[in-house]
């Protein structure tokens, strides 16, 4: 087929790549694609999902749209799997999503009110809770979070199941005084030399770290991360280009030399701020 006629088989929209998928799940379509499965595809959109963050936090309009278009072909390629299995249709599931859109934004279509950021959210989980009424009961508060999410997401959606039946606290001071204290707890741990201990207060500063970042409504404690990660390299990188200028191999170049070299870049960055 020419590119014209290809593009009028598969045109450039919704319709178009469902209609590409099931080509590609069909007896005359790809091998690898018809051996494709839910768990299978899950990894793969896990992964997409992963270089769409990334293009995000880089600000890089060509890889957003690169990463958003693999990101959808991946969920797109769930709903063709629930087709073939008779489940639902992507027809079901755009009319979930806008059917729940419209529900939860009852300030906007419907007679509730909410002026700011704070009145929508709390209308919004008022909504969910009257919505979860009608759900199967499920055994405790916490079941329903999600194993799949990265520690840090999961410990950020633990908190926030807490925080609904007030189980938070009143200000984020009191959450820089729990860092604190548990960072004491594991200076404890360091100088007892027991291993064990060590870990499960290293965990409990972890997870109160992350408790800040959820209790500051700002960037999430996993955006955060990946900024610092990125920070990380960004020096690292500046490290090694002030060795190799230096005549010096990094491995042989010491910790002293390391850390001139690394207070050096970040001087560098600051004046250049």
């Amino acid at each position: 087929m020419t590119q014209e006629e290809l593009k009028k088989e598969y045109p450039y929209n919704a319709s178009g790549l469902m209609r590409l998928l099931r080509k590609l799940r069909s007896p005359e379509g790809c091998p690898w694609d018809r051996k494709q499965t839910r768990a299978s595809l899950a990894g793969h959109l896990s992964g997409e999902c992963a270089e769409l963050l990334d293009a995000i936090d880089r600000e890089d309009p060509h890889d957003i749209c690169d990463e958003m278009g693999d990101t959808l072909m991946n969920l797109f390629f769930q709903a063709i799997v629930a087709e073939e299995k008779g489940e639902f249709s992507l027809d079901d599931v755009w009319q979930n999503v806008i059917c729940k859109m419209i529900r939860r934004h009852e300030h906007v279509f419907g007679s509730a009110q909410a002026r700011t950021p704070e009145e929508v959210l709390a209308l919004w989980q008022k909504i969910k809770s009257k919505e979860k009424g009608h759900e199967p009961k499920k055994d405790g508060l916490l079941k329903g979070v999600p194993h799949y999410l990265s520690a840090l997401d999961r410990a950020t959606a633990l908190q926030k199941k807490a925080s609904e039946v007030g189980f938070d606290w009143p200000d984020a001071a009191g959450v820089a005084a729990k860092i604190v204290e548990e960072a004491g707890e594991l200076k404890e741990a360091l100088d007892s030399g027991n291993e064990a201990q060590v870990e499960e207060e290293l965990g409990d500063l972890l997870f109160a770290a992350v408790n800040l970042a959820r209790f500051r409504k700002g960037a999430s404690a996993e955006a955060l991360l990946r900024a610092a990660n990125r920070k990380f390299e960004r020096r690292f990188a500046r490290v090694e280009e002030k060795s190799a200028a230096a005549g010096i191999a990094l491995e042989d170049a010491g910790l002293q030399r390391l850390e001139a070299f690394w207070q050096e870049a970040k001087r560098e960055e600051k004046d250049h701020a």
